[in-house]
């Protein structure tokens, strides 16, 4: 069972702050790391293997050069490889482009029986890249799966539907799209952490992958704006008797539409 995990390098969205002067926010120094469902895609790779007891999984990756220190988190929690892709010409690309540039990535690869993902990532979560590589690749696409399991030759997959859940079954190669309740990530031992760094590492940069300045300068989305909301306070102060003070807390929220009367 050989299986490619596809992760996003973010920024850890928990540390964020925002300027209060203009909204933004301070991205400067925050530590990377990889998106939980991406945690949850490379977690269900590597059980996977173990159960068909031979394969590998190759974790694969686009981002910053921190990359090269971010990856290590994915090798020491079962993959067995990784393919990173760093160059500036890779920055600020928006899902569609982002899903060429990792598509001629997996092919480069090679063979493979199961691509997997995250069903969105951290900081965007557009849930686009899953549908978008199986598009280009051309492949069965398994959405919002819940549980999965390998028998027969084919890949058997309960889908979260939300209202209702759907069993579908799928030949090979086949594109997983994994949903956050698949599976519990497990935490490396130290052990695993320390044989991280001699695990193979390959980096490609835009022409490795045959992608010119050209091909990677055209967005189909310009962010135009990404500012945190204004906040709005009312600056209501009660004062006097506390029975009186709730009551009027309590009526003033019904007001805001915030509590229902």
């Amino acid at each position: 069972m050989d299986i490619i995990v596809c992760l996003k390098q973010n920024v850890d969205m928990k540390q964020i702050r925002i300027k209060r002067d203009t909204r933004e926010a301070v991205l400067d120094g925050l530590p990377l790391l990889f998106g939980d469902m991406d945690k949850n895609a490379l977690e269900e790779a590597v059980r996977l293997k173990e159960k068909a007891g031979s394969g590998k999984v190759t974790a694969l990756a686009l981002g910053s050069v921190k990359l090269k220190d971010t990856i290590k988190d994915a090798l020491a929690a079962g993959a067995d490889e990784a393919v990173i892709l760093i160059d500036p010409l890779f920055n600020n690309l928006d899902a569609r482009t982002k899903a060429q540039v990792l598509a001629k990535a997996i092919q480069k690869i090679g063979k493979f029986d199961v691509l997997m993902v995250g069903e969105g990532s951290t900081d965007n979560y557009s849930g686009q890249f899953g549908p978008r590589l199986a598009e280009l690749l051309d492949l069965p696409a398994l959405t919002y799966v819940k549980q999965l399991e390998f028998a027969n030759g084919k890949m058997k997959a309960t889908r979260n539907m939300e209202e209702s859940f759907e069993v579908v079954e799928s030949s090979l190669p086949a594109l997983v799209v994994v949903t956050s309740g698949i599976n519990e990530p497990r935490i490396p031992s130290l052990m695993q952490i320390l044989k991280a760094a001699r695990k193979p590492l390959q980096e490609w940069n835009a022409a490795a992958l045959g992608f010119t300045a050209v091909d990677l300068a055209q967005n189909d989305v310009q962010v135009v704006s990404n500012l945190a909301p204004v906040e709005l306070r009312k600056k209501i102060i009660f004062e006097g008797k506390l029975e009186e003070n709730v009551d009027n807390l309590v009526n003033n929220l019904i007001k805001e539409g915030v509590l229902r009367g």
